[in-house]
């Protein structure tokens, strides 16, 4: 077996199962996760619609690993329309089966684990994915602090210079998760000075740039390249999918963009490991990216359940409106602490919100690692607000009831 497998850690939600293995939740009220970002809003039926057409000949013949043109077009013509960036749409846009999965991939692409000391970059708290693929890649992750007096935005400060000079790719989730923070210009543009001075690559991803609470929809990484001038998008991959803007998760459906020179090589990989999307999905990507509509009304569902919710969840908790995402970040009280069983604040919450409430929640501390002794993470706990208005609302007014019963 490979030896590099052993370094992987336990998935957050597998922890989770163990941490909630002993917990029988209260039978009186009907289970209420908040746990899982699993988008539950309908579908588009023209979507549906667009798999059915395509079923006869679309379940007839393999793909190839770089998508049909009207795809890669479609790709491209969204990115103009969303970021007023012109792609070449066939060398900088490739298709995906999903931002996760291209993720893991394009680290194995980059990363020559045969330099000493090779790294990868990434925030902490972060997508666990992120560590998974530079574990896999031969290399070690550098977790970079961050500030929660900026919406745990990243203190790329302080990463020593000597860890970017041995950094080979640098992670960056814009909006973020857990905490929604979307990166300025001025962040980018430290990041692309940092990337020229030590040759590493960025890999921006972007899954949730389709919802947001502003006027302004979020920067992207092209975008950003563009308005620095560095039109040639060098040492840059934006990765998107489908999951989150089209409520479509089991579709697997997304597309990575950028310099055309990574994208060359990461055909190549994705030739021999069999990363081609079905025509059929194809064909429904292609209807997905052509339409606004959908999106602009699932935007609008999750601004008016964030309005309702977040306030309510403010009164008994430190929690605020994110730039952007479907997550809520929010403080729990130190004094959930359990010294005698080890638990932090964030764990023992989310066993006894389970236990007599039946609400799921993350414990923030699973999505980040400890360095220096502490774990960025800890004391917090992420709610993905992804069902219906009215169960949020009710997962809310448990958690009032059961801060203000404890209290």
């Amino acid at each position: 077996m490979n030896p590099l497998l052993s370094r992987l850690q336990p998935y957050p939600f597998e922890r989770l199962r163990k941490l909630f293995a002993d917990i029988t939740p209260n039978p009186a009220l009907r289970p209420i996760s908040l746990g899982i970002g699993e988008p539950k809003h309908a579908a588009p039926d023209f979507l549906k619609q667009a798999l059915a057409a395509s079923l006869d000949t679309g379940l007839s013949s393999y793909p190839a690993t770089a998508g049909t043109p009207a795809l890669r077009e479609a790709c491209a013509a969204w990115v103009q329309r969303r970021y007023g960036v012109a792609l070449d749409a066939a060398t900088q846009v490739l298709p995906v089966n999903g931002s996760r999965e291209a993720l893991f991939a394009f680290a194995q692409t980059v990363i020559d684990p045969t330099r000493p000391g090779a790294t990868v970059v990434m925030p902490n708290p972060f997508y666990q994915i992120y560590e998974g693929a530079a574990f896999l890649g031969g290399a070690e992750p550098h977790y970079v602090a961050c500030d929660p007096a900026r919406n745990f935005a990243a203190d790329w400060d302080s990463v020593p210079a000597t860890v970017w000079a041995r950094t080979q790719l640098l992670f960056v989730c814009s909006p973020g998760n857990p905490a929604g923070a979307v990166m300025p210009l001025d962040e980018w543009q430290r990041l692309f000075e940092l990337s020229d001075r030590h040759g590493f690559v960025i890999a921006s991803d972007e899954c949730y740039s389709e919802i947001y609470f502003r006027d302004d929809a979020p920067l992207g990484g092209l975008e950003a390249a563009q308005r620095l001038g560095r039109t040639d998008l060098h040492r840059l991959m934006m990765f998107t999918s489908l999951s989150k803007r089209s409520n479509v998760p089991g579709l697997r459906s997304g597309f990575v963009a950028g310099d055309a020179s990574l994208i060359k090589p990461f055909l190549l990989y994705r030739t021999y490991h069999g990363g081609a999307m079905s025509p059929v999905v194809q064909a429904a990507s292609v209807a997905a990216w052509g339409d606004e509509g959908h999106v602009v009304d699932n935007r609008r569902q999750y601004r008016e359940k964030f309005a309702q919710v977040t306030p309510l969840l403010a009164q008994v908790l430190d929690v605020a409106l994110p730039d952007a995402s479907f997550y809520l970040w929010a403080a729990v009280p130190a004094s959930f602490a359990d010294a005698a069983t080890g638990l932090s604040a964030d764990e023992a919450f989310a066993r006894e919100l389970l236990a007599q409430y039946n609400v799921t929640v993350l414990p923030g501390s699973y999505l980040a690692r400890e360095v220096g002794g502490v774990n960025p993470g800890t004391g917090r706990v992420r709610m993905a607000l992804v069902a219906e208005p009215a169960e949020c609302l009710e997962a809310a007014a448990r958690i009032q009831a059961f801060l203000s019963r404890r209290a």
